[in-house]
């Protein structure tokens, strides 16, 4: 008889982006540095916004929706990471206003079974010429409605 490995929890909302822990990310006790848990969750975001056609490249102008800026982060950790190796960001969206949004998180196992850290931030979307706040395009707002979480 042979034993099966455990089924990933399946994920009813957000998406899953595959993300590496390197050595050099650990800390002089062997353990992901805190300060890298928020770098992989941006890293993570940029791939996911890549996927949907938003990025910056430069041109604050040009690069529309993603011309925005952190207004809050927040994060918790529940278990220490204590091996470089491939790990996972789970992203979802809390909430998508006018011209800011909150977005949710868990820095995770590969298969999303087991959580590291978990944390929210605030994005405010940026008019490239005022720095003032200005509103999401339809477009980013139609990628990010798929990315809502559902109301419990």
């Amino acid at each position: 008889m042979t034993a099966e490995a455990p089924t990933a929890p399946a994920l009813s909302y957000g998406r899953l982006i595959p993300v590496t822990v390197h050595f050099d990310d650990l800390d002089a006790l062997g353990l992901l540095h805190n300060a890298r848990y928020p770098l992989m969750v941006e890293r993570a975001w940029t791939e996911l916004w890549q996927e949907h056609g938003f990025s910056f490249e430069g041109d604050w102008v040009a690069a529309g929706d993603a011309c925005n800026a952190v207004k809050e982060l927040r994060i918790g950790y529940e278990a220490p990471v204590t091996k470089p190796g491939t790990y996972a960001v789970h992203l979802w969206l809390e909430r998508l206003g006018n011209t800011g949004l909150t977005y949710g998180f868990r820095f995770c196992s590969a298969d999303g079974s087991v959580t590291y850290a978990h944390g929210t931030r605030v994005l405010v979307r940026l008019d490239a010429g005022t720095l003032r706040p200005a509103p999401w395009s339809e477009g980013f707002r139609a990628a990010g409605r798929e990315l809502l979480r559902p109301a419990d």
